[in-house]
């Protein structure tokens, strides 16, 4: 079983099914609109506009655990990334991360560890999974590490199916 097994639902309620982006890479990031991070969603769909043609997906999962920092419905989740960030980009239902009720998506993403070593627990909004065509978690990177950095773009470049 990979990423691409996992049963989610879309931000508007249908079930996204991850098999169709099997052979594509998959960059993975719990979102949340109040967050002093909300401007990486700039940098997120900037990545999904210019490496869609090279096989790379950028995937919302919108998550409340953090201090409350993502309240809103589906409906004002999907109109605030749209109308404050331009984001065309899929978008999960709003899951756990972290927890008993972790959605099992981040079950399997978080035994990846990230470049310290430290797999487990999401530690905060805005953490990124890079899931490689073959459904294995490539690469992980913590919050104040930006979308747009070196580090993620090689990363990126490594595992693009074309």
């Amino acid at each position: 079983m990979t990423v691409f097994d996992v049963e989610i639902n879309s931000l508007t309620g249908e079930p996204a099914d991850l098999a169709k982006y099997r052979g594509k890479a998959l960059l993975i990031v719990n979102v949340a609109s109040k967050c002093g991070s909300t401007p990486q969603y700039t940098a997120l769909e900037k990545l999904a506009e210019e490496y869609a043609d090279r096989g790379l997906i950028v995937l919302g999962a919108p998550c409340n655990q953090f201090g409350g920092q993502e309240p809103g419905t589906a409906e004002e989740i999907a109109e605030f990334c749209a109308t404050t960030y331009g984001v065309t980009f899929p978008m999960t239902e709003k899951v756990d991360v972290n927890g008993p009720d972790r959605h099992p998506l981040f079950t399997a993403l978080t035994e990846a560890p990230d470049p310290d070593g430290d797999a487990g627990d999401v530690r905060w909004n805005f953490e990124k999974f890079l899931v490689a065509p073959d459904g294995t978690v490539a690469a992980r990177f913590r919050t104040p590490v930006q979308p747009d950095e070196p580090t993620v773009l090689d990363a990126i470049e490594k595992i693009l199916p074309s």
